[in-house]
């Protein structure tokens, strides 16, 4: 478990974490809320063609990074509240097909959202093709660019938590990103060189600033999903 009054982390801090985890059977659930004091980038394993070109664009101080898992690119900043949960392979929330192991996590997530004012709902896998059809192309490269099964998504099917999985003989780790704040999507689309993708970023996103005034700040809102992980798991 993980102290509620230190999240502040760094895309490096939080990748080790998870790293570490998986180094060995997982025995029982484990888990770590994350909030960035900057923006870093965080690209999957197989975007590694755009790393060198993403580096020189960025300014200095911003990080980047590349993960051993695959997927899409993640931007994460002040905008953003994100966990870590480990679970053992016999965990409930992990059996069934690949796309049921996010179901309980992302129903954790509208329960805490629903307390904090936030009115979202996880996505059923039958639902999945057409709320991406609702918000236009999808945007490929990037995580947020669209839709997953029990990814938690506003009435208008736009992306307000993000969900990604890793699994091992070791145990299963499941990540997601809330948007507390709407991000800062040009300077993920410049980094990566696709520019052209910034309106459909911000027409397929949302965050929990404008869906509510009365919206949690990160630091609120990473106290409240510690607290509900613990209930949980």
């Amino acid at each position: 478990m993980s102290d509620p009054q230190t999240f502040l982390t760094t895309i490096a801090q939080e990748q080790a974490w998870n790293h570490r985890q998986m180094l060995e059977p997982v025995a029982q659930p484990r888990f770590r809320v994350w909030t960035y004091g900057a923006p870093a980038i965080v690209l999957g394993c197989s975007q590694r063609r755009f790393e060198e070109e993403a580096r020189a664009r960025l300014a200095p101080g911003i990080d980047l990074l590349l993960r051993p898992s695959g997927g899409g690119a993640v931007l994460v900043g002040p905008w953003m509240v994100s966990c870590s949960v480990v679970l053992p392979l016999d965990h409930p929330w992990v059996q069934g097909r690949l796309p049921d192991s996010y179901q309980g996590l992302g129903r954790l997530h509208v329960d805490v959202l629903a307390a904090l004012g936030v009115a979202a709902e996880a996505l059923p896998p039958a639902q999945v093709d057409a709320a991406n059809a609702r918000t236009g192309p999808i945007v490929p490269w990037a995580c947020y660019g669209s839709l997953a099964p029990w990814e938690v998504v506003d009435a208008a099917g736009r992306k307000l938590v993000g969900l990604a999985q890793r699994r091992q003989r070791t145990g299963v780790l499941l990540v997601a990103g809330t948007l507390v704040e709407p991000p800062d999507w040009a300077l993920l689309c410049h980094a990566l060189g696709q520019s052209g993708d910034e309106a459909a970023m911000r027409r397929r996103t949302v965050s929990c600033a404008q869906l509510s005034a009365q919206a949690p700040h990160a630091q609120h809102l990473a106290r409240t999903l510690h607290e509900a992980l613990e209930q949980g798991l």
